[in-house]
């Protein structure tokens, strides 16, 4: 058997401003999108319903920018490799309620982390065929 080593490049972007959705929202986003190529992706995010796909999809649209700016790589040989999300701060609020009373509000946030790899040409010539 052929180890395939993977010697394509590799970007990886995290969003370091907080995201302000939940943790789960996020997830439901980013399960569908892990191991898809890159266009495909952007297709995925811009159709769905969902509030977390917005920030993703311009999360995918800036790594992929940066890393043909910075690094050449190819957007329609780049697939995403890894992504994740991770758990941030919590805004916490309150709400007055009655008799001066206060109900406290807790606003989860997320950190997300998105991994571009560039498709090796071996895996790329057997895709076309």
């Amino acid at each position: 058997m052929r180890n395939k080593s993977s010697s394509g490049k590799e970007v990886k972007v995290l969003a370091q401003q907080h995201i302000r959705t939940s943790i789960s929202k996020a997830k439901r986003v980013i399960d569908q999108i892990r191991g898809r190529s890159y266009e495909e992706t952007l297709m995925i995010l811009y159709l769905m319903p969902y509030q977390a796909s917005y920030p993703i999809y311009k999360l995918v649209y800036s790594a992929a920018k940066n890393a043909n700016h910075n690094m050449d790589l190819n957007e329609a040989d780049s697939f995403i490799s890894k992504a994740e999300v991770n758990r941030s701060t919590i805004i916490k609020k309150l709400r007055p309620r009655a008799q001066g009373h206060s109900y406290p509000i807790k606003r989860t946030m997320c950190h997300i982390k998105i991994v571009l790899k560039e498709k090796s040409k071996s895996l790329l010539d057997q895709s076309k065929i």
